[in-house]
């Protein structure tokens, strides 16, 4: 019967929920309380207390995907999708967040439906035709090495607290292709660590892991459908399960591909953190590379558990 009523309604059936499903975020309807990431300010709420690389990270917004060549794309189902948009400024990086609680502990599932552009219009494309660089070929656009990494993660405590984290690093800080999932090996810094002197992060570091070194690859490279140009706009699916009563990554589905998360770390915080039982947070974000925005946009998003 279950089954039967999913797959009558046009919404769910493109998804493949674990039995709760915990919410479903359809963005044309709101922003279903995505929204922006900020660190914390002291008491007297200054924010000018908030560490230098979280004051800037811009709120999601609901978009059409408008593009200059076809004007409104709109999203996969309906007019709008949630879009988490970087500043033009290499290492500058744009974060969404979902704040939940968890009634149980096991199995939880991400799924939604994204795609990911670079600015269709930039100085660097520009430069680009000016230089005559790589030939043209109408096929691959200079958009496509312009696009840094987007990430899907958890913020998660039980007593212990810990990140899961996946990310798809399309370009190296050398703008190379590398179209790669990888994960990081040490805990995400927190402003606590901050404020205790630990470390210090510029403004445009990698707030999930500031070095490179600490990302690994899982599996071997995926190409993403592109689709040539910046304003042709292909929906990707991605599914992600996670165990929070073993504190494990179980499966990354994206498109027809399937990886086996098992072996995949999940480093966990020394100290105990207050205030935060049962935490069960998950955001997403999009990093660039390059002197070029760069755009994630999310048709909708379904979380599910096994609870």
């Amino acid at each position: 019967m279950r089954r039967a009523i999913q797959s009558a309604d046009a919404r769910l059936s493109r998804f493949n929920p674990l039995p709760r499903i915990l919410c479903y975020d359809d963005f044309n309807t709101g922003t279903h309380g995505w929204t922006e990431l900020i660190g914390n300010h002291d008491e007297r709420g200054d924010l000018a207390t908030v560490d230098d690389h979280m004051r800037d990270f811009r709120p999601p917004q609901l978009s059409a995907c408008n593009f200059f060549d076809i004007g409104t794309h709109g999203a996969m189902s309906g007019t709008y999708a949630l879009k988490v948009a970087t500043k033009p400024i290499a290492g500058h990086t744009a974060v969404a967040i979902r704040r939940l609680t968890m009634a149980g502990r096991g199995r939880v599932q991400f799924e939604t439906y994204f795609t990911y552009k670079a600015e269709a219009a930039s100085a660097e494309n520009r430069a680009y035709e000016q230089a005559g660089s790589g030939g043209w070929d109408a096929n691959f656009h200079p958009s496509e090495t312009q696009f840094g990494a987007f990430t899907v993660a958890t913020d998660i405590c039980d007593g212990t607290r810990y990140h899961t984290v996946m990310r798809y690093l399309n370009t190296n800080l050398e703008n190379k292709l590398v179209r790669q999932w990888v994960y990081p090996t040490v805990p995400e810094p927190t402003p606590r660590e901050h404020l205790q002197g630990k470390i210090k992060l510029p403004r445009l570091a990698d707030f999930t892991a500031p070095n490179p070194k600490d990302w690994h690859p899982i599996g071997e490279p995926q190409e993403l459908c592109y689709n040539e140009v910046p304003t042709k706009v292909n929906w990707h699916y991605l599914r992600w399960v996670i165990d929070t009563s073993t504190r494990k990554n179980v499966e990354l589905q994206v498109n027809d591909r399937v990886m086996d998360l098992s072996e995949v770390p999940v480093p966990v915080y020394e100290e105990s953190y207050g205030s935060l039982h049962n935490l069960l947070n998950f955001y997403v974000s999009v990093r660039t590379h390059t002197n070029v925005r760069n755009f994630l946009y999310l048709d909708s998003i379904l979380i599910s558990t096994d609870w």
